[in-house]
């Protein structure tokens, strides 16, 4: 990525990505919609009802996660390496659904999931900024580390598997 260049071509991993991120929300939303259903009414509201307000919060937290998700995974593509990126992405999205599928049961079984979320998450930011310092760097002295950055990124991302 060179100053001149701002953004590439958005590859089929981040479409991908999109779809997958699509189905996980409409997942979410047909329990919750099932969890309504099964607790006698037509409302959204059920005081009293500890397995609606699980699947409910669950649904919330995940909805409230997906802006910043997409910005740092987006950031992360364009701006350092698309592969990496791509495959922690993919890798969020299955952790979001260990998370949600965790916090029906008992709310310690979402902890793992949360936690590796926030793992994800954090790699994607920092891949962000190494790109977004690169670009300056090229900017302002001329100084291209992107190979370098593709390189250490590569090699990274498979640790984002040991939980």
């Amino acid at each position: 990525l060179t100053p001149q260049s701002p953004a590439s071509a958005v590859s089929a991993n981040y479409i991908s990505d999109r779809m997958l991120c699509v189905f996980l929300t409409a997942f979410f939303a047909s329990k919750l919609e099932h969890e309504s259903k099964h607790c006698n009414g037509k409302g959204f509201q059920r005081p009293g009802s500890s397995a609606f307000d699980r699947v409910y919060t669950a649904n919330q937290n995940c909805g409230h996660a997906y802006p910043t998700f997409l910005a740092v995974l987006w950031c992360a593509g364009l701006l350092c390496s698309q592969a990496p990126a791509a495959f922690a992405g993919l890798m969020y999205l299955f952790v979001r659904q260990k998370y949600f599928v965790g916090y029906l049961g008992e709310r310690t079984q979402s902890t793992p999931g949360y936690l590796f979320g926030k793992r994800i998450i954090l790699f994607l930011f920092l891949m962000s900024v190494a790109g977004i310092l690169n670009y300056y760097l090229i900017f302002f002295f001329g100084s291209d580390f992107e190979m370098h950055i593709k390189t250490i990124t590569s090699a990274i991302s498979p640790l984002l598997l040991i939980p």
